[in-house]
């Protein structure tokens, strides 16, 4: 996207918060280089389309009475007042003389920081802050990219006062990415571990699984979890659109992978990663024992022969700000945890890699955040859907990331694509998925 220097912004103070949201809005989104001053004649001299971002209006420019929130420096409860306007609900008020009767900049680095998230006090049974909590949930608006909505909104209201502002043109991308919690079902489990659950199958009269099991054993039937084939015929020449996270911690009652010893599940490890990006997806455990995680990757490094800088947290664990802080410290440069346990949408109201803002030192960092948009388990479990609305659902919510040109990101497990099972016809859905974005993204080529 080609950026154009075509905006000058008025504000008293140039803060981190400032810059983070600015930066985000125009450049990231809009592909427009803004510049900065907080000198009021050469604001009100400049011919440049403008916006001012304070209290005072100098009827010069696109006005608009700034919130607190972007010159404050530490956390604090921030009051919500909800505003309707132009079928959004929004919230922080702005004024009659503002160009939006509430502050987009302050909306946009309350959702993209996680501003909430580090003053909750209720979680859920994993220690993750609950989806019903999260405010667009409660607006009814985490279906929408509400933060590129408003990127596009400011961006007509200066083209409506200086004709002559343009903004760049950016395309819509997808990636589908897919956890490996448990590499297969039944096939290279130590022995203790597969005399154990032969042994839980027959005392819960399981007959249908110890069947599938021998049967898998004696070679007659493939692995249910064995999905490799499958999802690299599907992305046959479109690599780069896939992405592996795979869980190598040890086993423990949330981490039942095989072990990173096991020599079949190294060369597998090996081979997707000769053939597209491969991540490390942290052990439950390594929450709350960091060591754990630089072990862990240490372990995939070792296995791939790359450096590891790309990360998903197991059960999408996070903990603001300790889970990116310690990412960061390991050196992971680009986190793909960002969206809903229970909800398909957009948990920080975004289609669009953002920077981690770390509010409790109150600065910007190097870590990108990818929010995806949803995840299989979500569609069937939580929400309870059919193959068929799934899709309907999956399908609703590409066509709102293709809307604002983002890059529609999808969470997958090579378990849920086994067709069988409680699983039965989800590769229709993978498939459906795929050929649909990859059409959306070839309109524009």
């Amino acid at each position: 996207m080609t950026h154009l220097k075509n905006l000058l912004i008025f504000v008293p103070e140039i803060t981190p918060r400032i810059k983070y949201t600015f930066e985000f809005i125009f450049h990231t989104i809009l592909g427009v280089e803004v510049g900065y001053t907080a000198n009021q004649n050469d604001f009100i001299q400049s011919q440049l389309p403008k916006i001012n971002y304070s209290s005072a209006n100098f009827s010069s420019g696109l006005f608009m009475k700034a919130h607190s929130l972007l010159f404050e420096k530490s956390i604090s409860k921030q009051e919500i007042t909800e505003i309707e306007s132009m079928q959004l609900r929004m919230f922080f008020p702005s004024s009659n003389d503002s160009f939006l009767p509430f502050d987009p900049f302050a909306c946009v680095f309350y959702l993209l920081t996680r501003y909430e998230e580090y003053l909750s006090e209720t979680t859920d049974d994993h220690e993750r802050f609950s989806d019903s909590e999260n405010i667009l949930v409660k607006l009814g608006l985490h279906q929408k990219p509400v933060v590129d909505e408003l990127a596009y909104l400011i961006a007509e209201k200066i083209s409506t006062q200086f004709p002559e502002f343009k903004n760049g043109n950016r395309t819509f991308q997808f990636l589908t990415t897919i956890d490996i919690d448990n590499a297969w079902a039944f096939k290279n489990k130590s022995l203790a571990v597969s005399l154990g659950a032969v042994l839980k199958a027959a005392i819960h009269g399981q007959f249908g699984e110890l069947r599938q099991r021998f049967a898998v054993s004696l070679g007659l039937q493939k692995d249910p979890y064995d999905t490799y084939k499958f999802i690299f015929e599907t992305y046959d020449g479109l690599a780069d659109h896939l992405q592996f996270f795979f869980l190598i911690g040890n086993r423990s009652s949330y981490d039942k992978n095989i072990s990173h010893k096991n020599k079949a599940f190294r060369q597998l490890i090996s081979h997707i990663s000769i053939q597209c990006e491969v991540g490390i997806h942290p052990s439950y455990a390594s929450n709350h024992k960091p060591w754990k995680f630089e072990k862990e990757k240490e372990r995939l490094e070792d296995i791939t022969q790359k450096t590891v800088t790309q990360s998903r947290q197991h059960f999408l664990k996070l903990r603001f700000p300790h889970t990116y802080q310690n990412l960061l410290k390991s050196g992971i440069t680009d986190d793909y945890t960002m969206g809903f346990a229970s909800l398909a949408g957009f948990r920080a109201g975004t289609c669009t890699a953002f920077p981690f803002f770390d509010l409790s030192r109150n600065r910007n960092t190097e870590l990108m955040i990818h929010p995806f948009q949803f995840m299989d388990v979500t569609l069937k479990n939580y929400l309870q859907l059919n193959p068929e609305k799934a899709w309907q659902l999956i399908s609703e919510i590409m066509q709102e990331v293709k809307k604002v040109n983002g890059t529609f990101i999808s969470l997958w497990h090579n378990e849920s694509l086994g067709d069988s099972g409680q699983w039965a016809d989800w590769q229709k859905v993978f498939k459906q998925m795929t050929e649909t974005a990859l059409t959306l993204e070839n309109e524009q080529s």
